[in-house]
Protein backbone atom coordinates (compact mmCIF):
# COMPACT_ATOMS: atom_id res chain seq x y z
CA UNK A 1 0.00 0.00 0.00
CA UNK A 2 1.03 3.58 -0.94
CA UNK A 3 2.32 6.03 1.83
CA UNK A 4 2.05 9.60 2.09
CA UNK A 5 4.89 11.73 0.31
CA UNK A 6 7.85 11.33 2.34
CA UNK A 7 8.62 14.15 4.87
CA UNK A 8 11.80 16.43 4.24
CA UNK A 9 11.80 17.73 7.72
CA UNK A 10 14.55 16.41 9.70
CA UNK A 11 13.10 15.86 13.39
CA UNK A 12 15.58 14.47 16.39
CA UNK A 13 14.91 10.64 17.92
CA UNK A 14 17.55 11.32 20.67
CA UNK A 15 18.66 14.14 22.50
CA UNK A 16 22.50 13.55 21.80
CA UNK A 17 21.90 13.96 18.03
CA UNK A 18 23.13 10.74 17.14
CA UNK A 19 20.03 9.00 16.28
CA UNK A 20 18.92 12.60 14.02
CA UNK A 21 16.81 10.92 11.14
CA UNK A 22 16.28 13.25 8.06
CA UNK A 23 15.10 10.83 5.85
CA UNK A 24 13.25 7.32 6.04
CA UNK A 25 14.36 5.18 3.25
CA UNK A 26 11.93 2.53 4.43
CA UNK A 27 8.57 4.43 3.14
CA UNK A 28 7.86 4.92 -0.22
CA UNK A 29 6.58 7.54 -2.44
CA UNK A 30 3.48 7.30 -4.13
CA UNK A 31 3.11 5.90 -7.60
CA UNK A 32 2.40 8.92 -9.19
CA UNK A 33 5.38 10.58 -8.86
CA UNK A 34 7.15 7.44 -9.69
CA UNK A 35 4.70 7.22 -13.12
CA UNK A 36 4.89 10.94 -13.62
CA UNK A 37 9.18 10.55 -13.38
CA UNK A 38 9.06 8.00 -16.69
CA UNK A 39 7.35 10.97 -18.72
CA UNK A 40 10.42 12.91 -18.65
CA UNK A 41 12.15 10.35 -20.82
CA UNK A 42 9.27 9.61 -22.93
CA UNK A 43 9.85 13.20 -23.97
CA UNK A 44 13.28 12.95 -23.84
CA UNK A 45 13.10 9.91 -26.03
CA UNK A 46 10.79 11.59 -28.72
CA UNK A 47 14.16 14.12 -29.14
CA UNK A 48 16.53 12.60 -28.32
CA UNK A 49 15.51 9.23 -30.42
CA UNK A 50 15.19 10.69 -33.52
CA UNK A 51 18.63 11.88 -33.69
CA UNK A 52 20.32 8.60 -32.88
CA UNK A 53 17.93 6.79 -35.51
CA UNK A 54 17.30 8.90 -38.35
CA UNK A 55 19.92 12.00 -38.71
CA UNK A 56 22.40 9.65 -40.08
CA UNK A 57 19.87 8.70 -42.72
CA UNK A 58 18.42 11.99 -43.44
CA UNK A 59 21.93 13.46 -43.64
CA UNK A 60 23.24 10.77 -46.45
CA UNK A 61 20.50 9.89 -47.90
CA UNK A 62 17.79 13.32 -47.73
CA UNK A 63 20.81 16.11 -47.71
CA UNK A 64 23.20 14.48 -49.83
CA UNK A 65 26.33 14.49 -47.33
CA UNK A 66 28.46 11.45 -47.94
CA UNK A 67 28.74 8.57 -45.46
CA UNK A 68 31.83 9.02 -43.77
CA UNK A 69 31.88 12.83 -43.59
CA UNK A 70 28.12 11.83 -41.11
CA UNK A 71 30.15 9.70 -39.16
CA UNK A 72 32.57 12.44 -38.27
CA UNK A 73 29.95 14.78 -37.47
CA UNK A 74 27.84 12.36 -35.26
CA UNK A 75 31.84 11.82 -33.55
CA UNK A 76 33.08 15.01 -33.42
CA UNK A 77 29.77 16.55 -31.51
CA UNK A 78 28.87 13.77 -29.24
CA UNK A 79 32.70 14.44 -27.97
CA UNK A 80 32.13 17.98 -27.50
CA UNK A 81 28.40 17.11 -25.69
CA UNK A 82 30.52 14.86 -23.74
CA UNK A 83 33.06 17.51 -22.57
CA UNK A 84 29.67 20.03 -22.18
CA UNK A 85 28.17 17.58 -19.75
CA UNK A 86 30.50 18.41 -16.52
CA UNK A 87 29.90 22.45 -17.40
CA UNK A 88 25.67 21.50 -17.02
CA UNK A 89 26.38 19.18 -14.26
CA UNK A 90 28.90 22.40 -12.19
CA UNK A 91 25.65 24.55 -13.39
CA UNK A 92 23.06 22.96 -11.85
CA UNK A 93 25.26 21.83 -8.34
CA UNK A 94 26.33 25.13 -7.91
CA UNK A 95 22.73 26.54 -7.97
CA UNK A 96 22.10 28.64 -4.57
CA UNK A 97 19.16 29.85 -4.39
CA UNK A 98 16.61 27.19 -4.53
CA UNK A 99 13.18 27.92 -4.67
CA UNK A 100 10.07 25.65 -3.51
CA UNK A 101 9.71 23.85 -7.20
CA UNK A 102 13.10 22.74 -5.97
CA UNK A 103 16.87 22.60 -7.66
CA UNK A 104 16.65 20.01 -11.04
CA UNK A 105 13.00 20.62 -12.12
CA UNK A 106 13.02 24.37 -12.92
CA UNK A 107 15.92 23.98 -15.11
CA UNK A 108 14.78 20.02 -16.65
CA UNK A 109 11.70 22.23 -17.88
CA UNK A 110 13.09 25.23 -19.39
CA UNK A 111 15.93 23.44 -21.36
CA UNK A 112 13.51 21.09 -22.68
CA UNK A 113 11.23 23.89 -23.79
CA UNK A 114 14.29 24.77 -26.09
CA UNK A 115 15.60 21.98 -27.23
CA UNK A 116 12.04 20.93 -28.53
CA UNK A 117 13.00 23.64 -30.92
CA UNK A 118 16.37 22.56 -31.81
CA UNK A 119 15.05 19.05 -32.44
CA UNK A 120 13.10 20.55 -35.57
CA UNK A 121 16.24 23.07 -36.35
CA UNK A 122 18.19 19.38 -36.91
CA UNK A 123 16.02 17.83 -39.63
CA UNK A 124 15.81 20.75 -41.98
CA UNK A 125 18.51 22.13 -44.00
CA UNK A 126 18.26 25.24 -45.43
CA UNK A 127 18.08 25.95 -49.15
CA UNK A 128 20.71 26.91 -51.60
CA UNK A 129 23.47 25.86 -49.45
CA UNK A 130 26.92 24.35 -50.68
CA UNK A 131 28.18 20.62 -49.64
CA UNK A 132 31.02 22.60 -47.78
CA UNK A 133 28.07 25.06 -46.10
CA UNK A 134 25.48 22.14 -45.29
CA UNK A 135 27.96 20.08 -43.29
CA UNK A 136 28.83 23.38 -41.05
CA UNK A 137 25.34 23.51 -40.89
CA UNK A 138 24.67 20.43 -39.69
CA UNK A 139 27.72 20.19 -37.57
CA UNK A 140 26.28 23.62 -35.75
CA UNK A 141 23.13 22.86 -35.08
CA UNK A 142 23.91 19.20 -33.50
CA UNK A 143 25.96 21.05 -31.64
CA UNK A 144 24.29 23.18 -29.80
CA UNK A 145 21.60 20.35 -29.82
CA UNK A 146 23.47 18.48 -27.43
CA UNK A 147 24.25 21.18 -25.32
CA UNK A 148 21.32 22.30 -24.66
CA UNK A 149 20.23 18.41 -24.54
CA UNK A 150 23.16 18.27 -21.36
CA UNK A 151 21.23 20.65 -19.77
CA UNK A 152 17.92 19.05 -19.91
CA UNK A 153 19.24 15.61 -19.25
CA UNK A 154 21.71 15.87 -16.19
CA UNK A 155 18.86 17.32 -13.94
CA UNK A 156 16.03 15.45 -14.94
CA UNK A 157 18.49 11.87 -14.38
CA UNK A 158 19.59 13.94 -10.72
CA UNK A 159 15.70 14.01 -10.32
CA UNK A 160 15.03 10.80 -9.37
CA UNK A 161 17.90 10.92 -6.56
CA UNK A 162 16.17 13.02 -4.49
CA UNK A 163 12.57 12.09 -5.12
CA UNK A 164 13.37 8.77 -2.80
CA UNK A 165 16.24 6.75 -1.45
CA UNK A 166 14.35 3.60 -1.19
CA UNK A 167 15.28 0.49 -2.91
CA UNK A 168 12.03 -0.28 -4.22
CA UNK A 169 11.09 3.37 -5.12
CA UNK A 170 14.49 3.42 -7.45
CA UNK A 171 13.82 0.35 -9.24
CA UNK A 172 10.05 1.40 -9.83
CA UNK A 173 11.96 5.16 -11.28
CA UNK A 174 14.12 3.03 -13.25
CA UNK A 175 11.13 1.06 -14.35
CA UNK A 176 8.74 4.18 -15.44
CA UNK A 177 11.67 5.85 -16.84
CA UNK A 178 12.73 2.84 -19.02
CA UNK A 179 9.47 2.14 -20.56
CA UNK A 180 9.13 5.70 -21.26
CA UNK A 181 12.40 5.58 -23.40
CA UNK A 182 11.78 2.12 -25.23
CA UNK A 183 7.82 3.82 -25.88
CA UNK A 184 9.45 6.70 -27.06
CA UNK A 185 11.54 3.78 -29.38
CA UNK A 186 8.66 2.48 -30.42
CA UNK A 187 6.60 5.10 -31.54
CA UNK A 188 9.25 6.93 -33.57
CA UNK A 189 10.38 3.13 -34.80
CA UNK A 190 6.63 2.61 -36.13
CA UNK A 191 5.29 5.78 -36.94
CA UNK A 192 8.30 8.74 -37.76
CA UNK A 193 9.52 7.22 -41.38
CA UNK A 194 5.47 6.59 -42.14
CA UNK A 195 5.33 10.12 -41.25
CA UNK A 196 7.63 11.63 -43.14
CA UNK A 197 6.41 9.50 -46.29
CA UNK A 198 2.95 10.86 -45.52
CA UNK A 199 3.64 14.37 -45.18
CA UNK A 200 6.42 14.64 -47.95
CA UNK A 201 6.20 11.80 -50.03
CA UNK A 202 8.67 11.89 -52.09
CA UNK A 203 10.40 15.49 -50.40
CA UNK A 204 12.50 14.22 -47.89
CA UNK A 205 13.58 17.06 -46.09
CA UNK A 206 10.02 18.43 -45.94
CA UNK A 207 8.50 14.83 -44.78
CA UNK A 208 11.78 14.59 -42.02
CA UNK A 209 11.30 18.80 -40.53
CA UNK A 210 7.63 18.60 -40.00
CA UNK A 211 7.48 14.90 -38.49
CA UNK A 212 10.42 15.84 -36.23
CA UNK A 213 8.15 19.06 -35.29
CA UNK A 214 5.05 16.97 -34.32
CA UNK A 215 7.59 14.46 -32.43
CA UNK A 216 9.26 17.48 -31.02
CA UNK A 217 5.97 19.13 -29.83
CA UNK A 218 4.90 15.62 -27.70
CA UNK A 219 8.45 15.80 -26.52
CA UNK A 220 8.08 18.89 -24.48
CA UNK A 221 4.58 18.08 -23.35
CA UNK A 222 5.66 14.95 -21.53
CA UNK A 223 8.24 17.07 -19.98
CA UNK A 224 5.83 18.99 -18.69
CA UNK A 225 3.77 15.87 -16.83
CA UNK A 226 7.12 15.12 -14.91
CA UNK A 227 7.45 18.37 -14.06
CA UNK A 228 4.09 19.07 -12.97
CA UNK A 229 4.21 15.30 -11.43
CA UNK A 230 6.90 15.18 -9.07
CA UNK A 231 8.52 16.60 -6.08
CA UNK A 232 11.86 16.32 -4.80
CA UNK A 233 11.44 14.41 -0.97
CA UNK A 234 14.65 13.46 -0.12
CA UNK A 235 15.99 16.00 2.55
CA UNK A 236 19.40 17.39 1.53
CA UNK A 237 22.09 18.91 3.17
CA UNK A 238 23.57 21.61 1.25
CA UNK A 239 26.34 23.50 1.89
CA UNK A 240 25.37 27.51 1.10
CA UNK A 241 29.18 28.56 1.54
CA UNK A 242 30.43 25.51 -0.58
CA UNK A 243 32.99 26.77 -3.16
CA UNK A 244 31.75 26.50 -7.07
CA UNK A 245 33.22 23.27 -8.67
CA UNK A 246 35.12 22.96 -11.60
CA UNK A 247 36.87 20.45 -13.74
CA UNK A 248 38.76 19.43 -11.06
CA UNK A 249 35.48 17.77 -8.87
CA UNK A 250 34.62 16.16 -11.92
CA UNK A 251 37.88 13.74 -12.63
CA UNK A 252 37.41 14.00 -8.39
CA UNK A 253 33.85 12.51 -8.60
CA UNK A 254 35.06 9.61 -11.37
CA UNK A 255 38.02 8.40 -9.64
CA UNK A 256 36.64 8.14 -5.88
CA UNK A 257 33.22 6.59 -6.67
CA UNK A 258 34.21 3.13 -7.91
CA UNK A 259 30.51 2.38 -8.44
CA UNK A 260 30.27 4.94 -10.83
CA UNK A 261 33.51 4.03 -12.44
CA UNK A 262 32.05 1.28 -13.71
CA UNK A 263 28.81 2.28 -14.79
CA UNK A 264 30.43 4.47 -16.64
CA UNK A 265 32.64 1.74 -18.19
CA UNK A 266 29.65 -0.30 -18.86
CA UNK A 267 27.52 1.79 -20.61
CA UNK A 268 30.18 2.78 -22.90
CA UNK A 269 29.72 -0.86 -24.48
CA UNK A 270 25.74 -0.84 -23.66
CA UNK A 271 24.51 2.26 -25.13
CA UNK A 272 26.76 2.13 -28.43
CA UNK A 273 25.25 -1.42 -28.76
CA UNK A 274 21.83 0.05 -28.46
CA UNK A 275 22.89 2.64 -30.59
CA UNK A 276 24.17 0.80 -33.39
CA UNK A 277 21.39 -1.26 -33.55
CA UNK A 278 18.66 1.44 -33.79
CA UNK A 279 20.56 3.38 -36.57
CA UNK A 280 21.23 0.31 -38.69
CA UNK A 281 18.34 -0.88 -38.89
CA UNK A 282 16.51 1.22 -41.37
CA UNK A 283 19.47 0.06 -43.33
CA UNK A 284 19.17 -3.40 -42.92
CA UNK A 285 15.26 -3.68 -43.64
CA UNK A 286 15.76 -1.93 -47.46
CA UNK A 287 18.86 -3.55 -48.29
CA UNK A 288 19.51 -6.59 -46.30
CA UNK A 289 15.70 -8.01 -46.13
CA UNK A 290 14.89 -5.72 -49.41
CA UNK A 291 12.04 -3.93 -47.89
CA UNK A 292 11.92 -0.44 -45.98
CA UNK A 293 8.34 -0.97 -44.96
CA UNK A 294 9.58 -4.05 -43.21
CA UNK A 295 11.68 -1.36 -40.05
CA UNK A 296 8.37 -0.09 -38.49
CA UNK A 297 6.91 -3.86 -38.69
CA UNK A 298 10.26 -5.26 -36.65
CA UNK A 299 10.80 -2.23 -34.85
CA UNK A 300 7.12 -2.30 -33.29
CA UNK A 301 7.87 -6.45 -32.77
CA UNK A 302 11.43 -6.01 -30.76
CA UNK A 303 10.40 -2.69 -28.71
CA UNK A 304 6.86 -3.91 -27.47
CA UNK A 305 8.49 -6.89 -26.75
CA UNK A 306 11.23 -4.84 -24.82
CA UNK A 307 8.41 -2.62 -23.78
CA UNK A 308 7.02 -6.29 -21.81
CA UNK A 309 10.60 -7.13 -20.52
CA UNK A 310 11.39 -4.02 -18.83
CA UNK A 311 7.62 -4.28 -16.71
CA UNK A 312 9.70 -7.17 -15.28
CA UNK A 313 12.22 -5.25 -13.73
CA UNK A 314 10.75 -4.68 -10.12
CA UNK A 315 10.43 -8.27 -9.71
CA UNK A 316 13.17 -9.28 -11.34
CA UNK A 317 15.33 -7.05 -9.15
CA UNK A 318 13.37 -7.67 -6.10
CA UNK A 319 13.89 -11.79 -6.60
CA UNK A 320 17.53 -11.60 -8.03
CA UNK A 321 19.24 -8.57 -7.30
CA UNK A 322 20.08 -5.43 -9.44
CA UNK A 323 24.19 -6.80 -10.80
CA UNK A 324 22.44 -10.79 -10.83
CA UNK A 325 19.94 -9.66 -13.11
CA UNK A 326 21.87 -7.50 -15.34
CA UNK A 327 24.65 -10.00 -15.63
CA UNK A 328 21.94 -12.60 -17.17
CA UNK A 329 20.55 -10.21 -19.41
CA UNK A 330 24.22 -9.05 -20.23
CA UNK A 331 24.89 -12.77 -21.63
CA UNK A 332 21.33 -13.92 -22.91
CA UNK A 333 21.65 -10.59 -25.49
CA UNK A 334 25.17 -11.08 -26.53
CA UNK A 335 24.44 -15.12 -27.56
CA UNK A 336 21.30 -14.21 -29.68
CA UNK A 337 23.21 -11.28 -31.29
CA UNK A 338 26.02 -13.50 -32.18
CA UNK A 339 23.69 -16.34 -33.78
CA UNK A 340 22.07 -13.10 -35.30
CA UNK A 341 25.44 -12.73 -37.32
CA UNK A 342 26.27 -16.23 -38.17
CA UNK A 343 23.11 -17.22 -39.34
CA UNK A 344 21.70 -16.15 -42.95
CA UNK A 345 20.29 -13.34 -43.39
CA UNK A 346 15.97 -14.63 -43.00
CA UNK A 347 13.11 -12.26 -41.97
CA UNK A 348 12.23 -14.63 -39.36
CA UNK A 349 15.30 -15.37 -37.09
CA UNK A 350 16.69 -12.21 -38.05
CA UNK A 351 12.72 -10.88 -35.34
CA UNK A 352 13.14 -13.37 -33.06
CA UNK A 353 16.50 -12.81 -32.16
CA UNK A 354 17.14 -9.42 -32.61
CA UNK A 355 13.93 -9.04 -30.31
CA UNK A 356 15.49 -11.22 -27.64
CA UNK A 357 18.78 -9.37 -27.88
CA UNK A 358 16.49 -5.57 -27.01
CA UNK A 359 14.66 -6.93 -24.42
CA UNK A 360 17.63 -8.29 -22.84
CA UNK A 361 19.89 -5.14 -23.21
CA UNK A 362 16.85 -2.71 -22.36
CA UNK A 363 16.63 -4.77 -18.60
CA UNK A 364 19.47 -4.05 -17.56
CA UNK A 365 19.57 -0.17 -19.19
CA UNK A 366 16.57 0.44 -17.11
CA UNK A 367 18.17 -1.14 -14.34
CA UNK A 368 21.46 1.29 -14.66
CA UNK A 369 19.23 4.29 -14.11
CA UNK A 370 18.97 3.11 -10.34
CA UNK A 371 22.41 2.06 -10.11
CA UNK A 372 23.24 6.09 -10.83
CA UNK A 373 21.62 7.18 -7.98
CA UNK A 374 22.61 4.69 -6.00
CA UNK A 375 26.11 5.51 -6.90
CA UNK A 376 25.39 9.32 -6.07
CA UNK A 377 24.25 7.92 -2.74
CA UNK A 378 27.06 6.40 -2.72
CA UNK A 379 29.84 8.95 -3.70
CA UNK A 380 28.06 11.22 -0.52
CA UNK A 381 28.81 8.32 1.81
CA UNK A 382 32.63 9.13 0.63
CA UNK A 383 32.61 12.34 0.79
CA UNK A 384 30.17 14.24 2.79
CA UNK A 385 29.69 16.39 0.10
CA UNK A 386 26.39 15.59 -2.18
CA UNK A 387 26.87 16.35 -5.46
CA UNK A 388 23.94 14.83 -8.00
CA UNK A 389 24.66 16.84 -10.87
CA UNK A 390 28.23 16.40 -11.64
CA UNK A 391 27.93 12.57 -10.58
CA UNK A 392 25.03 12.62 -12.81
CA UNK A 393 27.20 14.27 -15.68
CA UNK A 394 29.91 11.99 -15.45
CA UNK A 395 27.96 9.04 -16.12
CA UNK A 396 26.45 11.08 -19.10
CA UNK A 397 29.85 12.13 -20.64
CA UNK A 398 29.93 7.82 -21.49
CA UNK A 399 26.56 7.64 -22.98
CA UNK A 400 27.80 10.76 -24.69
CA UNK A 401 31.17 8.65 -25.95
CA UNK A 402 29.47 5.56 -26.34
CA UNK A 403 27.02 7.81 -29.11
CA UNK A 404 30.22 8.78 -30.74
CA UNK A 405 31.20 5.57 -31.39
CA UNK A 406 28.04 3.99 -32.59
CA UNK A 407 28.55 6.82 -35.17
CA UNK A 408 31.71 5.84 -35.86
CA UNK A 409 31.01 2.21 -36.44
CA UNK A 410 27.27 2.72 -38.41
CA UNK A 411 28.67 5.75 -40.52
CA UNK A 412 32.15 4.29 -40.67
CA UNK A 413 31.41 0.75 -41.88
CA UNK A 414 29.13 1.95 -44.59
CA UNK A 415 31.77 4.24 -45.55
CA UNK A 416 34.40 1.04 -45.59
CA UNK A 417 32.39 -1.30 -47.03
CA UNK A 418 31.29 0.51 -50.35
CA UNK A 419 27.76 1.78 -49.35
CA UNK A 420 25.95 3.72 -52.10
CA UNK A 421 23.14 6.04 -51.16
CA UNK A 422 19.76 5.11 -52.99
CA UNK A 423 21.99 2.75 -55.11
CA UNK A 424 21.99 -1.17 -55.53
CA UNK A 425 24.21 -2.22 -52.51
CA UNK A 426 27.59 -4.91 -53.14
CA UNK A 427 27.82 -7.93 -50.83
CA UNK A 428 30.51 -6.15 -49.00
CA UNK A 429 28.45 -3.47 -48.13
CA UNK A 430 25.54 -5.78 -47.00
CA UNK A 431 27.75 -7.85 -44.64
CA UNK A 432 29.16 -4.46 -43.18
CA UNK A 433 25.62 -4.00 -42.36
CA UNK A 434 24.67 -6.89 -40.80
CA UNK A 435 28.10 -6.74 -39.06
CA UNK A 436 27.22 -3.78 -37.51
CA UNK A 437 23.46 -4.11 -36.58
CA UNK A 438 24.30 -7.50 -34.77
CA UNK A 439 28.24 -8.51 -34.41
CA UNK A 440 29.08 -5.07 -32.78
CA UNK A 441 26.02 -5.42 -30.41
CA UNK A 442 27.18 -9.03 -29.42
CA UNK A 443 30.67 -8.31 -28.41
CA UNK A 444 30.08 -5.23 -26.51
CA UNK A 445 26.83 -7.13 -24.06
CA UNK A 446 29.88 -9.69 -23.60
CA UNK A 447 32.47 -6.66 -22.48
CA UNK A 448 28.94 -5.20 -20.28
CA UNK A 449 28.70 -8.29 -18.61
CA UNK A 450 32.42 -8.82 -17.59
CA UNK A 451 32.66 -5.11 -16.16
CA UNK A 452 29.21 -5.21 -14.25
CA UNK A 453 30.18 -8.68 -13.07
CA UNK A 454 33.77 -8.12 -11.87
CA UNK A 455 34.01 -4.04 -11.31
CA UNK A 456 30.48 -3.34 -9.90
CA UNK A 457 30.78 -3.67 -5.70
CA UNK A 458 27.60 -1.83 -4.80
CA UNK A 459 25.45 -4.70 -4.22
CA UNK A 460 21.65 -3.90 -2.97
CA UNK A 461 22.93 -5.12 0.51
CA UNK A 462 25.81 -2.86 0.68
CA UNK A 463 23.62 -0.20 -0.53
CA UNK A 464 20.89 -0.31 1.58
CA UNK A 465 23.76 -0.12 4.79
CA UNK A 466 24.90 3.04 3.09
CA UNK A 467 21.03 4.51 2.84
CA UNK A 468 20.95 3.86 6.79
CA UNK A 469 24.12 5.94 7.64
CA UNK A 470 22.53 8.99 4.80
CA UNK A 471 19.59 8.85 6.36
CA UNK A 472 20.52 9.74 9.64
CA UNK A 473 23.04 12.04 8.59
CA UNK A 474 26.05 10.14 8.44
CA UNK A 475 28.62 9.92 5.94
CA UNK A 476 32.13 7.46 6.10
CA UNK A 477 33.69 9.89 8.25
CA UNK A 478 31.36 11.40 10.55
CA UNK A 479 28.21 13.45 10.52
CA UNK A 480 27.46 15.47 7.27
CA UNK A 481 28.25 18.84 7.19
CA UNK A 482 30.42 19.40 10.50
Amino acid sequence: METTDAKVTPKDTGSDGKDELMNDSSKRIPNRQKIAYGFGDFGNGFMFDLGQAYLTKFWIDGVGIGAGVVGGIFAFTKIFDAFMDPIAGSVVDNRKKIGKRGKFRPVMMVSAVILGFLTVLTFMMPDGLSMTQKIIYAYAAYMIWGLVYSFTNDPYGSLASVMSRNVQDRSFMATTRQIGSVGAQFIAGVAFIPLTVLIGGSDQRLGYFWAAAIFAAFGVAMFGICYLGTKENVHVHRNQNAQKEGFKDYFKVIFKNGPLGALILMTIFTISAMNTNNQMMVFYAEYNLGNIGLQPIINAIMMGCSILGVFMIPTLTKHFGQKRTAMVSFIVGAVANLLNFVLPDHIVTFIILVTIGYTALAIPNGITWAMVSNAIDYGEWRSGIRKEGITYAAFNFSRKIAQSIAALVSAGILALTGYVANAHQSAGALQGIKAAMTLYPGICLVMAAVIIGFLYKLDDHRFKEIADDLDHGRWEGGKIGK
